[in-house]
């Protein structure tokens, strides 16, 4: 482990946030805030794992660069475990590795695939880790242990992997959806065929685990109701349009106090929105290249962002020389996250 570089040259910032020191030299795949304190994490393709401390003071905010860790091959998920303490991270190495940061202590594998890892989330109600594979299987670990408690084949390869206990939603090729119960984890609870027409790329399981969002790379969120009996609450919208560019809908997080919820997507923006009036609360700048990943903190005062080459248009569209990395903070207002509309009104398919 080693603390890393300095500051590369900046993106376009056209949004006014923060940016953070030192970002990785390649592409971000995932970022995610500790639970306890604003420490961020973030995950990339430059094999590395690295963590930032946040410190805000009114509407500054300030960020070091605490220390890194590589896998062998990039990294593409994270996630802290509830004591804030300790992150885990998976790749295409096919491993998760434990690493308790906080304490200064050396990764360690404590999860295996047969091809990459590409979700990762810890349960603290289970004490477990899950991990989701290409290998079309999602795994749970006790990390006492070195084999799975339980292996669950997936249709699919596992693209995305959202959990809200006791509800957790599974994302896979051929627009498979898949919510699992965690108090009966070894049978699927439904298996839904996505409501948007291509591929998924993203699935957040709504506070109240009574359904999900799923975003795909048309440009269209979905919003769906587990229970038949809201069935009428089910829609999709349309985001991340330009006239007629469609942009892959990459991220989507819910606000950890007010459960509005943004979006961000490759093409650059990051909107902020409330899915029971189904309204746009806030849209926001673009950014000169697409936003892959983001994140809240633990209680929806800083939105990180990564902005960088997302490979959406293959290697022959990447540019060295422009394609930098960078990771803003955004403080939302009030008015951008409670669920006051002042935009837009977010319109039925």
């Amino acid at each position: 482990m080693s603390t890393f570089g300095t500051a590369t040259a900046s993106n376009t910032n056209p949004n006014k946030s923060t940016e953070v020191v030192s970002p990785p030299t390649d592409a971000v795949s995932s970022l995610c805030f500790s639970s306890k304190a604003n420490y961020l994490v973030a995950t990339s393709w430059d094999n590395q794992v690295r963590c930032w401390e946040v410190t805000k003071n009114g509407t500054s905010l300030t960020t070091v660069a605490k220390t890194s860790m590589a896998h062998e091959h990039p990294v593409l998920c994270s996630t802290w475990k509830d004591d804030g303490t300790t992150v885990f991270s998976g790749g295409c190495d096919k491993q998760v590795k434990m690493w308790p940061l906080l304490s200064g202590g050396q990764p360690t594998t404590v999860a295996m695939h047969d091809s990459p890892v590409t979700q990762v989330a810890w349960i603290p109600e289970m004490s477990l880790l899950v991990s989701g594979s290409w290998d079309k299987t999602l795994r749970y670990w006790d990390l006492r242990q070195q084999n799975p408690v339980h292996t669950q084949q997936l249709p699919d390869r596992c693209y995305g992997l959202t959990v809200r206990h006791p509800l957790m939603v599974v994302a896979t090729a051929d627009r498979n959806l898949i919510a699992f119960n965690l108090q009966n984890p070894q049978a699927e609870f439904k298996r839904i065929v996505s409501p948007l027409k291509y591929q998924t790329r993203c699935v957040a399981a709504f506070p109240d685990q009574q359904g999900f969002l799923v975003g795909s790379i048309e440009g269209r969120v979905g919003v769906h109701h587990l229970d038949e009996q809201q069935s009428s609450k089910n829609f999709t919208f349309k985001c991340h349009r330009e006239g007629n560019e469609i942009y892959s809908v990459n991220s989507l997080n819910f606000h950890p106090v007010h459960q509005t919820f943004a979006t961000a997507g490759s093409d650059g923006a990051f909107n902020f929105w409330d899915k029971d009036s189904k309204q746009r609360l806030k849209a926001m700048s673009r950014c000169n290249q697409a936003i892959p990943c983001s994140s809240f903190n633990n209680d929806g005062s800083i939105y990180a962002y990564a902005v960088c080459y997302d490979w959406g248009k293959g290697a022959e569209n990447h540019n060295p020389s422009t394609a930098k990395t960078s990771i803003y903070l955004h403080l939302p207002q009030d008015s951008e996250v409670k669920g006051k509309p002042r935009a837009g009104t977010v319109g039925r398919k």
